[in-house]
């Protein structure tokens, strides 16, 4: 048999001379010799033979079950199953190569002869596809005209508009019509660039409905609007662009410095307090026996002011931190919007990057140079020389007025109830204040005028004469808190420490001196008392009041509460010490009780 002599032949280039000198063959050995010439050719070949012969040009793979269709092309049988099952509908199926078209659909058969062959360079470790082809991922951007199994784009084509890989998208640079189109990196929104009415490029823009058009749009709806080119409203739109990187670089250099300020607006607020506490210890060192304890409170004061000035400083630099940040931030997308090529795409997201919020006013971060702690050290002074009197009547003139950051721009009252809310303190009332005739009771928030006085032990600091009562906690900085009474003759009241407390002078009621003002609510009216003169408000509400401090901005409002918050009046002052708050009862049996608001 002719199959075992070419098995004892020494080389495939034998075989091929054994094979070429007969005449007569069956079926089978004809496949085989065929099959044996195209294996002396691959080997005579060597590396000259092209890839490509081998591959399926839909899935760019080596051969699997290759079929060949009528017109000579041959692919993998799932592949052209898939291709021609997209098809379907028109019932007519083409070859993705020549485009040839069969009616009706082809029966596949195996090519035995092809398949052996493919399997064939398999084991010779021959690729129909070069190893630099990358297939796309969903989240890349595929090619359009690949068909199968697609690569990824090299680059997009605005005019076409459609994505191509580099083999789809060599005719771009060889045909002179298709050199003239506009290549971008491949992108994911051309379809944006199409005209969803005429299905054309939209190469126009009208200023007039601020959108992008087509040229078929700029003759009918369009027509008689401020229209020009999308590239001359990129070039206008691009200055502004500069522009506002130019705003928002300057803002940076600004916020930048002003962080600066404030860092050594911390440092002097920390210095001075420091010096001040030092300053402080010292002198209540050669009184320790007597005022200890004032001691005590002295430092307290000095620390929670420094807190508070401190965060408050501290809050502003972030701020300023966080504006620079954003800004960086928003310069970084302006920079890579400029750098877009998609010229509708440029003008779709530059409105929303473009807008800035507005900057952090750093007109009023001033600094002055202040003492700020030494007004402490100075009271303290005083009370070594003039111990005994001091200790009670002029404690209070230890006051941290001037300590405040005029490094601070001022917060402008909140207008909502929620917004109040943030600043809420808790207000209890001091026994050592109260009338005798004042019951307190609900953990010292609520006071009831009695009939019977109390067995409250002899106090100082007591009202004697009016039924008046002072919270234990003195307030600065923001603070709000709610008071809710039962009858009539009630008074919510803010006062100085410092208020004469016995007898009934008017030097001593709420209201009726420089040291306190008075909301009094009496038959369904309310009046304002301060420097005992009083202006009638003409909101009269429930009976519940809201009551806001701004120590430092000089402010103290009153607020009808309800459904809503109902403002009943305003002081525009100075506030030269501590408050304290309070509550002022006229009639038997009525109370008032500072509200629990968190």
């Amino acid at each position: 048999m002719y199959y075992k002599s070419c098995q004892a032949a020494s080389s495939v280039e034998t075989h091929v001379v054994q094979i070429r000198t007969q005449t007569c063959f069956t079926c089978q050995e004809v496949k085989l010799r065929q099959s044996l010439l195209l294996r002396a050719e691959m080997a005579q070949k060597g590396d000259q033979l092209d890839r490509e012969t081998f591959s399926c040009s839909i899935c760019l793979d080596l051969l699997r079950d290759p079929v060949a269709i009528p017109c000579g092309h041959s692919y993998c049988m799932s592949c052209i199953k898939g291709f021609w099952d997209e098809e379907d509908q028109r019932k007519t199926y083409s070859c993705p190569q020549c485009r040839q078209t069969f009616v009706p659909r082809p029966v596949l058969v195996k090519n035995t002869m092809l398949a052996a062959l493919a399997e064939q360079l398999k084991k010779t470790g021959l690729q129909a596809a070069p190893a630099d082809h990358c297939y796309a991922e969903p989240e890349d951007v595929a090619c359009d005209v690949c068909t199968g199994r697609k690569l990824k784009a090299l680059k997009s084509c605005l005019s076409c508009p459609a994505s191509y890989c580099e083999k789809h998208l060599q005719p771009h640079y060889d045909a002179a019509p298709l050199q003239k189109h506009k290549l971008v990196d491949p992108s994911k929104t051309l379809k944006e660039n199409i005209c969803s009415h005429h299905d054309e490029v939209m190469k126009m823009f009208c200023r007039t409905d601020q959108q992008s058009i087509c040229s078929l749009c700029n003759m009918e709806e369009h027509k008689g609007h401020d229209t020009v080119s999308a590239a001359a409203e990129r070039t206008e739109r691009q200055r502004e662009l500069e522009v506002s990187r130019q705003n928002i670089q300057q803002r940076i250099q600004d916020g930048e410095k002003d962080v600066k300020v404030l860092q050594q607006e911390v440092e002097a607020v920390n210095r001075s307090a420091d010096k001040a506490v030092e300053d402080s210890e010292k002198i209540f060192t050669e009184l320790i026996c007597l005022i200890q304890k004032r001691s005590s409170d002295v430092k307290q004061q000095i620390r929670s002011q420094q807190e508070t000035e401190v965060s408050r400083v501290k809050e502003l630099q972030e701020k300023l931190e966080q504006e620079i940040t954003e800004l960086k931030r928003k310069d970084a997308e302006l920079k890579q919007l400029s750098y877009t090529e998609d010229h509708n795409q440029f003008l779709h997201n530059y409105p929303s990057l473009s807008q800035l919020s507005a900057s952090t006013d750093s007109s009023s971060i001033n600094i002055r140079p202040l003492s700020y702690f030494e007004d402490v050290t100075a009271a303290v002074s005083e009370l070594r020389d003039q111990l005994q009197d001091v200790l009670r009547e002029k404690w209070t003139n230890i006051s941290l007025r001037g300590t405040e950051v005029d490094v601070l721009p001022s917060e402008a009252e909140p207008k909502t109830r929620a917004g109040f809310l943030k600043y809420s303190r808790e207000i209890t009332l001091d026994p050592n204040t109260a009338h005798t005739y004042l019951l307190l009771s609900e953990g010292n928030r609520k006071a009831t005028l009695t009939r019977k006085g109390q067995s409250y032990p002899s106090h100082p600091d007591r009202f004697t004469y009016y039924h008046q009562v002072l919270s234990r906690e003195s307030l600065t900085g923001r603070c709000y808190w709610e008071v809710e009474w039962k009858g009539r003759g009630v008074g919510v009241a803010v006062a100085y420490k410092n208020i004469s407390r016995a007898g009934g002078s008017l030097e001593c009621g709420f209201g009726h001196n420089d040291k306190s003002w008075l909301l009094y609510f009496d038959m369904n009216s309310y009046t304002i008392w301060f420097n005992n003169i009083f202006t009638p408000v003409s909101n009269p509400g429930p009976s519940r009041v809201g009551v806001y401090l701004d120590h430092r901005a000089g402010i103290l409002s009153f607020y009808s509460i309800s459904e809503t918050m109902t403002l009943l009046h305003r002081v525009q002052t100075t506030f030269t010490q501590p408050l304290y708050a309070g509550l002022r009862l006229c009639y038997d049996v009525v109370t008032a009780e500072f509200c629990k608001l968190k």
